[in-house]
């Protein structure tokens, strides 16, 4: 009986099932996947091939150039210079491929190689997005990196503008600098058009007016390899706008004189900070602000060394502050003008009034003194005003009470920001009542108004703040918000916008009351209270003070800072002039921190400023005032 006849099949024909089921399963694999190809590549053919070519074609920014900055004599400040810039694509670099690529980097760089890390690491997440590593790199470097591109994955060298700022650190606190952008400022600006590795204006007026300079960024469509690397530009989408730029109110020639005169006053009184600020009374406009010590914003650019950075940061006398706007201090007898205005004003007295004065003022068994320790018998208020008498102006302030005395401070602008176009202003403090009670939980004192009336105890104001009060003075009542930029100009050199001069607004005080006081600032000088500055072919007017701070001496005596603020009303052909006309366009203050010197500081830097600002066959200079000795006492 054979197999078949038993139910069973025979090998033979098992094999020969099997192979034609496989054979089967073959052709519909195959069928399957000719089927698939003929679909991908006939059917859907173009709809992918549309996807490779988006892949192989992308759309990228192009960066505008930024606006340049010029002084109101049309000097360039602020220009752009071409500067190479080296980058790292993550993407491109292979991890395994990343201690050697550093490394290179960091020889031919010449920076260490955990900068280089930590610039990779904080941008982790933007594996397509290029990540600045360095830049403003030598020529000679440029083309060493490109020539071995090959061998460094990820690294690209491109060429874009960056900042030069011609007058370094002359100018550096006005007009700032700029910085890589920050991831937190990555967060809020990313939405209008920032990029990662951009630069942002940081301090001054390249941050006041980051929006103005930085202008419009374009669009180009660009080809890459299969490795992401451009092979070719393929058109401009849209073109970049360049930013627009800014001329500014100050005169390099008189910024220059300025810090000239306070560099020989800090050095021969040994100073540690200092300013000096000129202003134009009937405009507001600031023509020259110096503070010292100061930094070069050179080292910005293209990002500043860490090292360097710190350096700056641990300088115990704070170069990166602009000490004219971003810290205030007792204005001292400066203030006297607010007293003095208030007094005239609510008639407390006249012009004519004459007020005794005494060595002290006691109150509750405290005695509040005279700067000499003598006094200086009856006095009207040009005299009071003129020898700065403490006794004197205790009497008004008393008279006058706390409240009364901050409502003339904050018509002079006192106790709030000036609102300048720079970044960091301080507020200053005037006390009142309330605000006391609100900060300690108590009533002011007696004691604390006749402090307040010379411009002591609570009372702190910026040397801004000092300037543009006598500025109103000068001007006849007019407070002006001062200005740094001028105008702004279009990417051609056409004006886009004017600054006109902007009223804060008009002190709601006696106009005689004005008039009277520029009398009694030009009695200061007449008195010799400043020594010499009265037989000059120019009128010149103002106000000493010495604000007391810190702890005393041995001898009781506290240290302090020295103040100088004045104006110069116009004059005839015949050298004389009317310090009671509001015509003065030029105010002129200095601020010596810590000085403690025989003399009044401030004054002798003053005079050295007026000295060469009108190049006058005199010098003013008294350098044995600037003879270290507590002699005043606070005046």
């Amino acid at each position: 009986m054979t197999d078949t006849q038993l139910g069973r099949t025979s090998p033979r024909n098992g094999l020969v099932i099997r192979f034609g089921v496989f054979g089967l399963i073959v052709v519909l694999v195959v069928g399957v996947l000719a089927t698939r190809l003929f679909y991908l590549q006939v059917a859907r053919g173009g709809y992918y091939a549309g996807l490779a070519d988006d892949n192989r074609i992308a759309v990228r920014p192009l960066r505008s150039t930024r606006g340049l900055i010029f002084d109101r004599a049309g000097r360039p400040l602020v220009t752009n210079i071409p500067s190479y810039v080296v980058a790292v694509r993550p993407v491109d670099l292979p991890f395994e491929e990343r201690p050697r690529v550093v490394s290179r980097l960091a020889m031919l760089l010449g920076i260490p190689e955990r900068e280089i890390i930590e610039a990779l690491d904080r941008n982790a997440d933007l594996l397509f997005e290029s990540v600045r590593i360095a830049a403003d790199i030598p020529t000679d470097i440029a083309r060493i990196i490109t020539e071995e591109g090959r061998t460094l994955p990820g690294v690209e060298v491109s060429v874009e503008q960056r900042r030069s700022y011609e007058y370094g650190p002359l100018v550096s606190h006005l007009l700032g600098y700029t910085g890589s952008v920050t991831r937190d400022e990555l967060a809020e600006l990313g939405g209008v058009g920032y990029l990662n590795d951009d630069f942002v204006g940081k301090a001054g007026v390249e941050l006041t007016f980051e929006e103005v300079l930085r202008g419009t960024y374009g669009l180009e469509e660009i080809e890459r390899d299969g490795a992401g690397r451009v092979l070719r530009t393929v058109q401009v989408v849209e073109e970049p706008q360049a930013g627009n730029s800014l001329e500014l109110a100050v005169d390099t020639t008189i910024q220059r004189e300025a810090e000239m005169a306070l560099r020989w006053g800090m050095e021969v009184a040994g100073l540690e900070r200092g300013v000096v600020a000129v202003m134009n009374p009937q405009t507001g406009e600031i023509l020259a602000m110096v503070s010292l010590p100061t930094y070069d914003n050179n080292q910005f650019v293209g990002g500043i060394a860490a090292e360097d950075f710190s350096a700056l940061l641990e300088d115990p006398n704070r170069p990166l502050v602009n000490f004219a706007i971003s810290e205030q201090y007792p204005p001292g007898s400066t203030f006297k003008l607010v007293t003095g205005t208030g007094a005239l004003s609510e008639r407390i007295i006249t012009p004519s009034t004459k007020v005794q004065t005494g060595p002290y003022r006691e109150i509750g068994g405290y005695r509040y003194w005279e700067w000499n320790r003598r006094g200086f018998g009856q006095l009207d208020i040009f005299d009071g005003f003129g020898h700065s008498s403490n006794t004197f102006f205790y009497q008004l302030a008393g008279s006058l009470g706390m409240d009364r005395l901050a409502r003339y401070a904050h018509e002079f602008g006192f106790g709030s920001r000036t609102g300048i176009d720079l970044p960091a202003e301080a507020r200053g403090i005037i006390p009142t009542d309330e605000w006391k009670r609100g900060l300690f939980d108590q009533p002011i004192y007696p004691g604390e108004v006749l402090q307040a009336g010379i411009g002591q105890g609570f009372d702190s104001a910026t040397p801004l703040q000092v300037l543009n009060a006598y500025a109103a003075l000068a001007n006849g009542g007019k407070l002006y918000k001062p200005q740094i930029v001028r105008r702004i100009l279009g990417p051609s050199g056409n004006v886009v916008r004017d600054f006109e001069p902007e009223l804060i607004h008009e002190l709601d005080v006696d106009p005689e009351a004005l008039r009277t006081l520029r009398v009694a600032a030009r009695r200061v000088l007449t008195i010799r209270h400043t020594y010499n500055l009265v037989q000059l072919p120019l009128v010149v007017a103002g106000k000493t003070g010495t604000a007391e701070f810190g702890t005393r001496d041995a001898e009781g005596r506290l240290p302090f800072h020295s103040w100088f603020v004045a104006f110069v009303p116009k004059f005839t052909a015949d050298q004389e002039g009317d310090p009671a006309e509001p015509d003065s366009e030029l105010a002129v203050i200095a601020f010596a921190y810590d000085s403690n010197t025989k003399g009044n500081a401030a004054t002798e830097i003053v005079k050295y400023f007026l000295q060469l600002h009108y190049d006058l066959d005199v010098d003013l200079r008294r350098p044995d005032l600037l003879e270290r000795g507590n002699f005043y006492g606070g005046t």
